[in-house]
């Protein structure tokens, strides 16, 4: 995918991931459409790329559509999708409550899902565009503590991957970048601190760098870091043994 002069719209851009991921495709010349819920800080971020912001809470009714509505308004067109938006909760699923449960469902999967509805007519008529999303290790093996969290996550990798096989020869791509354990608030805003030694969190720049190279190869399918594949072919290929190794060293 051509990122120079292409236009990228990034969700939750106001922090972490999507703060960097909206730095690294601005200084490869995107022009840059900026998503989040933190209105100074998007405002902060969109001075420093020369981007638009747009404010919005994705698990409000009827902010996908507007934010598709007022992305393609701004900018006439959307070649870039990089769902970044998330939100997390951690601890026994037995007493988290059903508001979290929906905001989650609505955030994680609902809102890329919709996003990806409202802009993909106009990417298939030029033939071209590139619908990232940024998933988790977490949908990918499953994770103690965070049962929805991880459904959600599952979830967009299915729909990643069944839209990349309905979309071959469209010239639009789709790919799916699974982090793990990343240098960001996520932890905080979850409610629960990251408190494991190992494996180490890593940048979320470092997540970026992979993220804007992948879109630049076309690249569908990438883990950060990259021995997560790991445990992900240890779980297809011998679950009974990864689910034992996972009792014993998993955790979130």
């Amino acid at each position: 995918m051509r990122i120079r002069d292409s236009v990228a719209l990034v969700t939750g851009a106001s922090s972490g991931i999507g703060w960097a991921t909206a730095v690294r495709l601005s200084g490869a010349g995107a022009r840059l459409v900026v998503h989040g819920r933190d209105q100074a800080r998007l405002a902060e971020l969109a001075d420093l790329v020369n981007g638009v912001p747009l404010t919005g809470e994705l698990a409000a009714p009827g902010q996908v559509d507007r934010l598709a509505e007022a992305a393609l308004d701004v900018a006439g067109r959307v070649d870039i999708v990089v769902h970044n938006a998330g939100s997390g909760w951690a601890g026994s699923f037995d007493r988290m409550p059903q508001p979290d449960i929906g905001r989650l469902i609505a955030v994680n999967l609902a809102a890329p899902i919709g996003l990806t509805r409202a802009v993909l007519p106009q990417m298939r008529a030029r033939g071209d565009g590139h619908l990232m999303f940024v998933t988790s290790i977490a949908g990918r093996v499953g994770v103690a503590g965070e049962a929805v969290y991880a459904a959600t996550k599952a979830g967009l990798d299915a729909f990643a991957e069944s839209l990349r096989l309905e979309l071959r020869g469209s010239g639009v791509g789709v790919g799916a970048l699974a982090p793990g354990v990343v240098q960001t608030r996520f932890f905080e805003r979850r409610g629960q601190p990251y408190a494991r030694s190992r494996p180490r969190p890593i940048p979320a720049e470092r997540v970026a760098d992979v993220l804007v190279r992948a879109i630049k190869s076309g690249r569908d399918d990438r883990y950060v870091p990259g021995w997560l594949r790991l445990p992900v072919a240890v779980r297809a290929v011998a679950p009974g043994l990864y689910r034992r190794l996972a009792g014993r060293y998993g955790g979130s």
